[in-house]
């Protein structure tokens, strides 16, 4: 059973960290934050909730707490942000053991910690049915300077950070052997995702990238989503995609989950194989119609082109 909501509360202060952005964390009414003059606020939301992001039989309370953190972060990267501070609210059962919490904490913090931002506040509470965790983090971009999702022009190059295909690829296997548990060590995209934050700074501060997303929909999705808000379309070669080790061109295209980033940049711009340490790949290129294709080559035939239809991650779809 897990401790008293009083109690909770300061076991999560003892180890939410400092922060040079947190004027005033943890112990008041709100908290009260510091943006450095010249730079917009950046915010975003994200829930994990147990049967729907995680199972407490495939995944450690640590991964669980990361996973959480990470999907907020890896927003703020896909704007060319840096974080600020965190703020969770947290809802578990009555029965769930203060061991998963303090896991939970730790995985959550742990990742916090690497990437220099505090917990400054948020919400506890018991629920009826499962684990509920909502992350908002609050990042700054300079004024006017934050990479959207809507500046992709015709003609623009696209272009995927690291590979795509692991966490997929792990889902599934998880979803043919239930009762048998992956090693997470093994699995890192998927249990530990780095969210890309040092190359979404890269990217704004270097004027590189036109429009951004990040990949936890999956490319196929997320791609249409930069199109859509652009006002373009796009097309891509499945041979060009950088996939994980084993992966399927299904996996890289509708997985999801990966928390790379999806950019685009005019052709004549110099893009780096690498950016802090992390491969870049061209993949396609923006065109000026609405129609999204990829162009597909099997073994000793031509290249075919067809339409690339999203096939990602979508709430409330059959």
């Amino acid at each position: 059973m897990p401790q008293s909501e009083k109690s909770l509360i300061a076991r999560i202060r003892r180890i939410s960290g400092t922060s040079q952005g947190i004027a005033l964390g943890i112990g008041d009414d709100a908290a009260i934050l510091r943006i450095p003059p010249g730079h917009e606020m950046l915010v975003t939301t994200d829930f994990s909730l147990e049967g729907v992001h995680f199972r407490r039989d495939w995944h450690s309370p640590e991964s669980v707490g990361h996973r959480c953190l990470a999907r907020g972060l890896s927003d703020i990267a896909a704007m060319g942000g840096e974080p600020v501070a965190v703020f969770l609210s947290l809802a578990v059962p009555e029965k769930l053991p203060q061991k998963w919490v303090d896991g939970f904490l730790r995985g959550l913090t742990a990742l916090a910690r690497q990437h220099r931002v505090a917990l400054a506040g948020g919400d506890t509470s018991a629920s009826p049915d499962g684990i509920l965790a909502d992350i908002v983090v609050v990042g700054s971009a300079p004024v006017g300077k934050a990479v959207r999702r809507s500046g992709a022009k015709p003609g623009d190059l696209i272009y995927v950070t690291g590979e795509l295909g692991g966490s997929a690829l792990a889902l599934a296997k998880m979803y043919a052997s239930p009762k048998k548990k992956l090693n997470a060590k093994k699995c890192p995209r998927h249990f530990f995702p780095e969210p890309r934050l040092a190359v979404g700074c890269y990217l704004r501060e270097r004027k590189i990238a036109t429009s951004m997303i990040d990949l936890s929909d999956g490319l196929s999705t997320d791609l249409h989503h930069i199109c859509e808000e652009s006002e373009v379309g796009a097309s891509i070669s499945a041979e060009l995609i950088p996939r994980a080790h084993h992966a399927s061109l299904e996996h890289a295209l509708h997985g999801g989950e990966d928390y790379e980033l999806l950019f685009t940049t005019p052709a004549g711009s110099k893009v780096p194989d690498k950016i802090v340490g992390v491969p870049v790949t061209r993949i396609g290129e923006i065109q000026r119609t609405r129609e999204i294709s990829i162009w597909t080559q099997s073994e000793g035939a031509k290249a075919k082109r067809s339409a690339l239809i999203p096939g990602g991650w979508e709430h409330f779809q059959e």
